[in-house]
């Protein structure tokens, strides 16, 4: 170990106490948290208000405050984009972090003020890199690079002092001065536009260099490795990067990667962490080895509220407080951030697997699911079904999609799945089978649905031409990190958008 890497790692040893104390005392620091959130926000705009003033307690704060989602809040965030200040949050927000969450046609743009900038997202990152080197003490990973696969930035429309872009974007844009030592490729590659241009520059840029770490998300990161290895005529990234330890991963589950990844990669060489890391804050992180379930974080400037599923479509759904959250039970993740997102419903899903400390795994979207007939399929569902269906037909899938298929004289209710296999499943038809039998074993609405093809037929699966999916985003104009593909629609926009693609 060099003595620079001895040394970084010394430093970063203080956040061990911070995240000792995340694990021991995560509803104190909840409570206090919530107490200064409202304080700071008692005399901005939103404040007045809803009466920020008169709010002493969590009840209160549900009375009082109303459930936002980005449409309810757009238009004070485009007041604040404007450079109007004290509207969401105190003074004056910068930057703003270009989300489309899934490949919809309408962009988000979530503010991102100094406090979450730096006490959320950046310190998360910081806990994420020492909580890794508690993990593995002999760790190199300050003896070389991080890569990490980023987007874009560029000056907002109606406001040259603001800037907006990829939350990679402006992460990279903000890196503190002795990390940025430490990162690869320099900004004028990092934060190109063009992705295709990008991941040939990034290529030939870092092929020769020590990279001992890489984060980004699974898709776009196999994308990139495959033209490393192409450019190098090698066949395994570790014969690149001999010294590579770690992926940090998050946007999308890996599970569906995970072999591709292995084909490229020796199985066990490296790290695979999982973390949550979302436009509107630093969420989790994977605390432990043996398990990919993630830590929640408490202490960064969020206040966490939940949204039992049963309750979603409700009028005045009923919210929870961290400390009244159940095991195995799906919520629908609300936030309130040291940037001005206040009872904001993020859209993810969530279920906590542990309760001390508090750990959670992503379970999907709450507008990305199906459940056109009643069969309320999640995207934890169609994960476990795809990975199951390719590990019993050995194939290997890209990309997919599915939707729903409605009732007509010529077709009958079933879902259409869309799939770009990397390796095509030695037999197709069991491929469809396995993939049919694990979603009634994991999901029963699903089976009651599917009982006797009575009112779901079997699933239409369709198989794509490669690249399609890189097509289809392109034509959007939505190459990048920060977009993915919609796994579960629950209606058919998507799906003929995608086959549109294939017309001549």
């Amino acid at each position: 170990m060099s003595l620079l890497n001895f040394i970084i790692k010394k430093n970063l040893s203080t956040y061990l106490g911070q995240i000792g104390k995340i694990k021991r005392k995560s509803l104190a620091i909840q409570n206090q948290l919530f107490k200064s959130l409202i304080l700071t926000g008692t005399n901005t705009k939103w404040g007045k208000q809803y009466n920020y003033r008169n709010i002493k307690k969590y009840e209160d704060f549900c009375e009082n405050v109303p459930l936002s989602t980005y449409e309810d809040l757009k238009p004070y965030i485009d007041r604040v984009i404007r450079g109007e200040t004290n509207v969401l949050w105190p003074g004056y927000i910068k930057w703003f972090s270009k989300s489309s969450g899934t490949t919809g046609d309408r962009s988000k743009f979530i503010p991102i003020s100094n406090s979450s900038l730096h006490d959320c997202h950046l310190r998360g990152s910081l806990y994420v890199i020492t909580h890794y080197a508690k993990l593995f003490p002999k760790t190199k990973l300050f003896d070389g690079k991080a890569l990490i696969l980023g987007g874009s930035k560029r000056k907002a429309e109606h406001n040259s002092k603001a800037q907006y872009g990829d939350l990679s974007a402006i992460l990279i844009q903000n890196t503190p001065l002795w990390a940025e030592m430490f990162r690869t490729p320099p900004k004028s590659i990092a934060l190109m536009d063009n992705w295709e241009d990008k991941i040939d520059k990034l290529a030939e840029y870092t092929m020769n260099q020590n990279i001992t770490s890489i984060s980004g998300v699974p898709s776009w990161m196999l994308i990139f490795l495959k033209r490393v290895l192409e450019l190098k005529g090698a066949k395994d990234i570790k014969e690149v990067w001999p010294n590579l330890e770690l992926f940090m991963h998050g946007g999308v589950d890996f599970a569906p990667y995970a072999d591709q990844f292995d084909e490229i990669i020796k199985p066990g060489s490296i790290f695979y962490m999982n973390i949550y890391n979302a436009s509107e804050g630093f969420f989790a992180f994977q605390d432990r080895k043996e398990s990919n379930e993630m830590m929640l974080v408490t202490n960064n400037g969020i206040f966490y509220e939940f949204i039992p599923m049963s309750e979603l479509d409700k009028p005045n759904p009923k919210t929870v407080s961290l400390e009244n959250v159940k095991l195995n039970t799906n919520y629908a993740l609300v936030i309130s951030t040291n940037a001005g997102l206040w009872r904001y419903i993020i859209g993810d899903t969530v279920e906590f697997t542990c309760l001390y400390p508090f750990r959670i795994k992503i379970t999907g979207r709450t507008a990305n699911f199906i459940n056109a007939f009643g069969e309320e399929l999640i995207v934890a569902n169609a994960e476990r079904a795809i990975s199951e269906a390719c590990r019993i037909t050995g194939a290997k899938v890209n990309e997919y999609t599915a939707g729903p298929v409605y009732f007509s004289n010529q077709a009958k209710a079933a879902h259409e799945w869309l799939i770009e296999f990397e390796k095509m499943p030695h037999d197709f038809d069991i491929f469809v089978e396995m993939l049919d039998n694990t979603l009634k074993s994991i999901n029963s609405d699903y089976e009651a649905k599917r009982y006797k093809d009575l009112l779901l037929q079997k699933p239409i699966v369709k198989i794509l031409p490669e690249g399609t999916f890189f097509k289809w985003l392109k034509n959007k104009n939505k190459l990048g990190g920060q977009n993915k593909v919609s796994r579960l629609s629950n209606n058919r926009k998507i799906i003929e958008e995608i086959l549109s693609v294939l017309e001549p």
